[in-house]
């Protein structure tokens, strides 16, 4: 009747990408966050 095997595979390709990014989260969530805290600063600096 329908075809399973196409949504089976997007499905897998999804959850692998979503994984892969996970996996670097504690690292990337605080490198972003110390970025974001020196724009901020020197943004404030600049402004006073």
């Amino acid at each position: 009747m329908s075809n399973n095997s196409h949504d089976h595979q997007a499905q897998e390709g999804e959850q692998d990408t979503v994984d892969s990014i996970v996996y670097h989260m504690p690292i990337v969530l605080p490198v972003a966050g110390g970025i974001l805290m020196l724009l901020l600063a020197f943004i404030a600096v600049f402004m006073g």
